[in-house]
């Protein structure tokens, strides 16, 4: 099957949820930049957005929101801007990594490629990552809006309701007729 007919069994933009959190110590809803334009592109892109939050940097506040998010069955993306840095209070990566079951590891390599396109070698500062749990896909990418524009508009956009359609087919049997996933 090609990857277009496979993504055929995606489903519609607007029949996807998605939850922003933004982890900062410094921003609150009236001034995150990052989450704002997660927000805004996920709505342009005919997403749904199910809630948006800003969470202080501590990795069990910013663990047991995305876990509620993950268990609640209603939110088929998580997607977190701030704290993948390398400053000590950079800890969006280490709070979420351990609820993942499944990692996505195709996302920070693009991202950082597609980064360092634009701004060179601090590109590898970047720990930009993404994964799955419980048929919830989790994207985590830097705070700044080029960060945010850079993944939304190149990576997660074009390709969440593909990520969301191959997550979905456990949980809704038949929802690939005719296919058995067995051997992929």
């Amino acid at each position: 099957m090609s990857v277009e007919q496979h993504k055929g069994y995606a489903p519609a933009k607007g029949d996807l949820r998605v939850a922003v959190i933004t982890a900062s110590d410094s921003r609150t809803l009236e001034n995150d930049e990052g989450g704002g334009l997660v927000q805004a592109l996920a709505e342009q892109a005919g997403f749904g957005v199910a809630s948006r939050q800003v969470l202080r940097e501590e990795p069990a506040v910013i663990r047991a929101a995305v876990a509620a998010l993950i268990s609640d069955g209603t939110t088929d993306a998580v997607l977190l801007t701030g704290g993948t840095g390398l400053a000590g209070r950079d800890s969006t990566i280490e709070a979420v990594a351990p609820l993942l079951e499944k990692a996505l590891p195709g996302f920070g390599e693009l991202f950082r490629m597609l980064s360092f396109a634009e701004i060179g070698s601090a590109a590898m500062m970047s720990r930009a990552f993404a994964g799955s749990a419980r048929g919830t896909a989790v994207f985590a990418m830097p705070g700044s809006p080029a960060g945010v524009r850079l993944a939304m508009a190149r990576l997660i956009i074009p390709e969440l309701p593909h990520v969301v359609g191959q997550l979905r087919r456990d949980r809704e049997p038949g929802s690939h007729p005719g296919r058995d996933h067995r051997h992929e």
